[in-house]
């Protein structure tokens, strides 16, 4: 094991020694028929903007591996020079997570199969872009694969184009506050702030430094992790370096955090004392939640969810497909299970839809569908569809809302619409399990938000197949038509909503062709209703020529413009939310308020009136000199997303409380009266003292 151990040291020393030639050069000697590496941007640059470059790695089989930036014990990381015009900048490349590879007892740190290493490039404000020279380079890095290592280089032409949006999913976020590094004998101790609820898989702490002070890590000594509430300390062994027993150790350190599954997080660690003794150590994973216990959640809050406010607009399509059940047994299981057939297929194909949007790299979670201006205006034509059809001015035959005789095709239509439009908000239980769903195994998640369907279609489920309670409902008659006609009435409030939201996502030209071809369909509508009054026929003719329509409007507007919507007024004047600015309200020693919400979320503006814009809530902030801050989440932000994803939600809203030194303290989604202004008179009671 010694001799071999010596061998492949002297192999690759040899290699790291003949590179710095190499590079000098900038002509491209061995080529990279091993690893291929191509040069490639995120559209053309802007001035005054990051232009994002990428290198594009691509091994010819899977036996060939290529380097982080801090090989390990062997190996050697890419040297990069990148011909820019001056006054151009490019920054520290940003990687993804790496892998670990154990050969002859050297730890390597490394990448296998294709994967994009970032460059960001800061463009001066009076760059001129129109007519710049090609951008060329010359980069050198390591083939290697488990027996032999090969020099690699390449002369680089920059193209335009490629997978950014999967290359920045991979690339390991920074983590958005300071950790902190201690030595104590010969042990490298980090304190990295973690909230306690974080999962963590197969960890790895890696080192961009390669040398710390006099000491140097050992990249394959085990390493040991604790945990203690919102803090994850990991200890490694190091080694003293000869001669270097003076070296003042750096003011801060850095590196990725591996929390398995190609996860992970970038991190810097300034000097300070990391306290822990007598805490347990933990080895590896920390245990999860069973899934079991992530598929009760998530069924208790979709039945939960029947009664949150979000889904208001859609219980007169319950109510009456309830009453309707009062009818033969056969027939009320039959509709029961189509109802339930239809909530959970949305609910399934709804969570697909995230896992699949997640994986390719969007930054997506629960109800993103409303922060998209299309599928806002095509709910605002379906809902003012649904209230003309509750005032009687057409029919749809064998739906609940039709007030006529319930169909299967029926039942299930309407469990389709009603989980659609229950989905702007998250209730209780919902947190743990959605948020879950997204870190959890792809076929893990699904199960979960399935498990959310048949909660939310459990009570028509239990009337179905339980004659007892289906014997207690109403019984039909001509109270149901007017009960259908009183519904139009939280139906057109929906509308009304659904345009105040549109509005407020693109803009009010949107609105207004939305608006125009809204009253031609309900005068398509209309005329059909008086056919059938006739008892005329031609209905599909007419539901055909209202799709088309629909579509063909929806399909031709051009694209909103981004610019952020005007949040709404707040007695607390709340600072933007970013990553920045937390950091920087968390180190004033002052108490920190965090509220995550959006336009589309009816639980968020629910909250927002019970609890945070009330005048003893803003008296009892003002006394403990509370910091405000608020993430809108109307609009796809992808910062947002993250830091929502980092926290284990998959949605809005979410409430952080931060007390002064501390960490984030995550509140119930739904709040009481009381709760902030509590949490206030705590922080302030030791600032009076």
């Amino acid at each position: 094991m010694d001799a071999a151990r010596g061998i492949w040291l002297a192999f690759v020393a040899a290699l790291v020694l003949f590179f710095p030639a190499i590079a000098s050069a900038q002509e491209a000697r061995f080529g990279d028929e091993n690893i291929a590496v191509e040069l490639r941007s995120d559209g053309p640059p802007v001035p005054g903007e990051t232009w994002m470059l990428a290198l594009k790695f691509m091994p010819s089989s899977k036996e060939w591996h290529g380097y982080w930036s801090n090989p390990g014990d062997a190996g050697q990381g890419m040297t990069l020079d990148l011909d820019l015009p001056e006054g151009w900048v490019a920054g520290e490349p940003l990687y993804p997570v790496p892998q670990t590879l154990v050969i002859s007892g050297l730890m390597n740190h490394i990448y296998e199969g294709e994967h994009g290493v970032l460059v960001p490039v800061e463009v001066p404000a009076d760059a001129a872009v129109a007519n710049i020279a090609p951008i060329t380079g010359f980069v050198s890095y390591l083939a290697c694969t488990d027996r032999i290592c090969v020099p690699q280089d390449a002369r680089l032409s920059l193209t335009e184009g490629g997978d950014f949006r999967a290359w920045r999913a991979a690339i390991a976020p920074p983590l958005d506050s300071i950790a902190g590094y201690e030595i104590q004998r010969d042990r490298l101790r980090v304190g990295i702030p973690l909230p306690a609820e974080l999962e963590l898989g197969e960890m790895h702490l890696f080192f961009a430094d390669t040398q710390i002070g006099g000491f140097a890590p050992q990249y394959a000594a085990v390493q040991t992790y604790i945990r203690d509430g919102n803090l994850l300390v990991a200890e490694i062994p190091l080694r003293r370096l000869d001669g270097q027993e003076d070296t003042a150790l750096p003011e801060r350190i850095g590196g990725i955090l591996s929390l398995g599954g190609g996860e992970g997080l970038r991190f810097e660690a300034e000097q300070r004392d990391v306290p822990l003794e007598d805490v347990k150590p933990i080895r590896g994973p920390v245990d999860i939640p069973p899934l079991w216990i992530l598929l009760v959640a998530s069924l208790v809050g979709g039945l939960l969810l029947n009664i949150m406010p979000c889904v208001f607009p859609i219980l007169s399509l319950k109510a009456l497909a309830l009453a309707k059940a009062g009818g033969d047994e056969a027939s009320a299981r039959r509709d029961a299970l189509a109802y339930t057939a239809g909530v959970v297929l949305a609910c399934a194909a709804l969570g697909a839809l995230i896992l699949l949007l997640r994986s390719a790299g969007e930054q997506v979670g629960w109800a993103f569908q409303l922060q998209e201006p299309r599928i806002v205006a095509a709910l605002f034509l379906l809902a003012s569809a649904i209230t003309a059809n509750f005032l009687g001015v057409f029919q749809v035959p064998g739906m609940a809302i039709a007030g006529g005789k319930p169909s299967a095709k029926g039942s299930f239509a309407t469990g389709l619409l009603a989980a659609f439009v229950a989905t702007p908000c998250t209730g209780p239980f919902m947190a743990l399990a959605l948020g879950a769903a997204l870190v959890l195994r792809p076929i893990e998640g699904f199960a979960i938000f399935t498990s959310l369907g048949v909660g939310l279609a459990l009570p028509f489920l239990l009337i179905g197949f339980v004659p007892a309670w289906r014997r207690k409902l109403p019984k039909p008659g001509p109270w149901m038509e007017r009960f259908r006609r009183w519904m139009g009435i939280p139906m057109g409030l929906t509308v009304l909503a659904l345009a105040w939201l549109l509005w407020r996502i693109a803009d009010g030209f949107w609105l207004t062709m939305i608006g125009i071809v809204s009253v031609l369909v309900l005068a398509l509508l209309a005329s059909m209703g008086q056919r059938q009054s006739k008892g005329l026929g031609g209905d599909k003719i007419f539901f055909a020529s209202i799709v088309a329509l629909a579509i063909f409007a929806l399909s031709i507007f051009p694209e909103p413009e981004a610019s952020e919507p005007a949040s709404a007024e707040s007695i607390h004047k709340p600072v933007q939310f970013s990553e920045s600015a937390l950091a920087e309200s968390r180190a004033s020693g002052r108490p920190v308020f965090v509220w995550f919400t959006a336009d589309w979320c009816i639980t968020c503006k629910v909250n927002e009136q019970v609890a945070i814009e009330r005048d003893d809530t803003l008296e009892a902030f003002s006394k403990a000199e509370v910091l405000t801050m608020r993430g809108d989440w109307t609009r796809r932000d992808e910062e947002i997303a993250s830091f929502l994803a980092y926290q284990g939600v998959a949605g809005v809203p979410l409430y952080l409380w931060y007390a002064p030194g501390g960490d984030a303290q995550q509140l119930p989604q739904v709040l009481t009266p009381a709760m902030l202004r509590d949490l206030a008179e705590q922080a302030s009671s030791p600032r009076s003292e």
